[in-house]
């Protein structure tokens, strides 16, 4: 998660990683996905019918294929999208670039490269004190501001440096282990899971304004910090019961005792819970237990929504209609060409690429840049981080993406417009 400097630019090694897997595996990526899709429908049929005891009496294997009924149905979906676009059979509005093809040529091969280091090296960010550490250090600034415990800011950091996808990760494991509430792991999932600095740049590229790179990274930030603020004191958020995960909660390292500075006592936490770690092999045992659980466990869920998702947006009018409310309010704010921003405000659900590459259309600069700017705050896109957070033990419902979304949208547009005035 330390940046470094590779290749002249800024970047991650768990980046760099994953990026040498997906040159090396390059073209055999969406079969090896696909794979792993139909393996997890197979799996879960045969813990469904079959009953296995070697299943039932092991709760890794367990949780992973014994699944309700509604992911269940994710994973048949997501089968059947990852054969038609593998093979190209079935209709072709499955199977095009623009929708199951885009989730399995270009979507999945990152995410199972990304998967596999971020899965494998989360024991380095769980288990060895770093999250003590600053869970003591920074509670004074994250409690007021956000509501949310001092170590969640590492779940940001590790968003904002190399992936949402890894902040999403980090968010469900804690969860799961008693760190973080149903309150919290939402707030977290749904709010700090930003868009890497990388893909940023990829967006503001897309949209012919990477001259403009330094103020619209600065608009990201100020229209973030907002709605950070914001979304999690309303409903759904805010009615998200402070209640732990199977009812268990991890001692409260918040409580600074007295004889401590919050630098010492998050020291002292830190060194405890390292030095409770000196097996290596528990270290890849565990690793390789998260990576098993994103490749069977998430892959299917991200397949299924961000295909279905884009079906809907490549092929029918419905976020054309869906964006149709927002044109009055762009014409309030004095954006140009309101009519074609106010697709791109809505499309991003599906995904969040595509606001910038309908944008390319438009010919005025200070739209592209409020879509560009808008689309990366927006964090809820059902073909990456809305798939994975549905995919998680992270307590969030389609229902609440849909109207986090919204606020998220409504929070950020007048912020970044009121920037793109002063800019442009």
């Amino acid at each position: 998660m330390t940046p470094i400097s590779y290749n002249g630019n800024i970047t991650i090694p768990i980046a760099i990683l994953s990026g040498l897997v997906q040159n090396t595996l390059g073209s055999l990526l969406p079969g090896i996905t696909a794979t792993l899709i139909v393996l997890t429908f197979i799996g879960t049929m045969g813990a469904k019918i079959l009953k296995p005891k070697a299943v039932e009496n092991n709760e890794f294997l367990n949780t992973l294929f014994n699944v309700s009924p509604l992911w269940f149905s994710s994973r048949i979906l997501g089968a059947v999208f990852a054969l038609c676009t593998l093979f190209q059979i079935g209709p072709e509005w499955i199977w095009s670039g623009d929708t199951g093809g885009l989730l399995l040529n270009d979507l999945l091969p990152v995410l199972f490269a990304v998967f596999l280091f971020a899965g494998l090296f989360l024991p380095l960010l769980l288990n060895f004190g770093l999250l003590e550490f600053f869970g003591s250090l920074l509670t004074k600034i994250m409690r007021p501001i956000f509501t949310l415990p001092g170590r969640s800011s590492i779940d940001c950091i590790a968003s904002w440096l190399g992936d949402g996808t890894v902040g999403v990760l980090l968010t469900s494991k804690q969860y799961e282990e008693g760190y973080y509430t149903q309150r919290e792991a939402a707030v977290i999932g749904t709010t700090f899971s930003a868009v890497s600095i990388t893909f940023s740049l990829v967006v503001i590229a897309q949209v012919n304004l990477q001259h403009l790179f330094v103020p619209y990274y600065l608009t990201i930030l100020l229209a973030g910090v907002t709605a950070a603020i914001i979304v999690p004191r309303i409903p759904p958020l805010s009615k998200k019961p402070d209640t732990y995960f199977g009812g268990i909660k991890k001692d409260d390292t918040e409580l600074i005792p007295k004889g401590y500075t919050t630098f010492t006592w998050g020291f002292k936490k830190a060194t405890e819970r390292a030095s409770k770690n000196v097996d290596p092999t528990e270290f890849f045992k565990s690793g390789m237990k998260n990576v098993l659980d994103l490749w069977l466990g998430v892959t299917p869920v991200v397949m299924a929504m961000g295909t279905l998702a884009l079906i809907f947006a490549t092929y029918t009018p419905l976020f054309t209609w869906l964006g149709l409310p927002f044109i009055p309010l762009l014409k309030l704010l004095q954006v140009p060409e309101a009519a074609a921003a106010s697709e791109t405000l809505v499309v991003g659900f599906a995904d969040m690429f595509l606001p910038s590459v309908i944008a390319t259309s438009i010919k005025s600069d200070m739209t592209r840049f409020i879509v560009a700017c808008v689309s990366v705050t927006q964090l809820i896109y059902m073909s990456e981080v809305g798939g994975l957070l549905l995919g998680s033990k992270i307590p969030v419902s389609v229902k609440d993406l849909i109207i986090i979304f919204i606020e998220r949208t409504l929070i950020t547009l007048p912020v970044i417009v009121f920037m793109a005035h002063i800019i442009f």
